[in-house]
């Protein structure tokens, strides 16, 4: 008889192997890095703060017991 050689091909099932979390992990700290630079220097260094002028009257009616 005939040898034949068989190759066998093992998967993993299709697994990225934690790429795709290390993707996301990036992504998102580049998302937080992104949201600083647009709001966050103004809120740590003091920036541009307004005072609100918040006195406000109320008035409520008598009670009488």
């Amino acid at each position: 008889m005939v040898d034949r050689e068989r190759e066998v091909i093992v998967t993993d099932g299709g697994r990225g192997g934690g790429s795709g979390a290390i993707i996301a992990v990036v992504l998102l700290i580049a998302l937080l890095v992104v949201l600083f630079f647009l709001f966050g220097q103004d809120l740590i260094g003091g920036g541009d703060t307004k005072d609100i002028d918040a006195d406000i009257k109320i008035e409520t009616p008598a009670t009488t017991n």
